[in-house]
């Protein structure tokens, strides 16, 4: 359900960026200038329309879901900060409170994205099988280690036991 507000919006963005280039002024200029793009703001908006509605798409149907959620969420960064300047309203205005409650509503998303993206669906992270991989690789170099000893000791023991005879006849 989420994924269809992505896609919507994405859609939204990349079929009439025009609504939203001069709301994104601001935001466009700086990213722009962090990033050297020279892309027109026309562009910059149709393509975080283009990768919102992918990203959506992707994460609906399932696959990449860890990638395609934080495409999503990085998208909701540009977007909340060009689109919902509720700090830029008169204080105490209807418009201040609206713009307020949509951006703490991408904000909400932004961390729903977040979480998705590092979910493993209940497998083990990246970082847990590498630990353990080391803890059971640890594991069987100290048994092949004890095994070394004891047929050491053991050949050792052998040895000497063949050797006696021969040594007592030596005498």
């Amino acid at each position: 359900m989420i994924a269809g507000l992505f896609i919507n919006e994405g859609l939204a963005g990349a079929r009439d960026p025009d609504a939203k280039v001069e709301a994104a002024a601001p935001i466009l200029s700086a990213v722009k200038e962090a990033t050297g793009l020279t892309m027109s703001d026309a562009d910059l908006v149709k393509a975080n329309g283009a990768v919102m509605a992918g990203a959506g798409l992707m994460f609906a149907l399932g696959r990449l879901p860890r990638l395609s959620a934080l495409a999503m969420a990085a998208t909701l960064v540009p977007t909340t900060l060009a689109g919902h300047r509720f700090w830029e309203e008169e204080p105490g205005s209807e418009a201040r409170a609206t713009q307020r409650i949509h951006f703490e509503k991408n904000a909400s998303l932004l961390g729903a994205m977040l979480l998705a993206s590092a979910d493993t669906e209940g497998r083990p992270g990246l970082g847990w099988r590498a630990r353990r991989a080391a803890k059971d690789t640890e594991r069987l170099v100290n048994t092949a280690q004890r095994e070394a000893k004891l047929a050491t000791a053991l050949a050792q023991a052998k040895l000497e036991a063949a050797a006696a005879p021969v040594a007592a006849s030596l005498r």
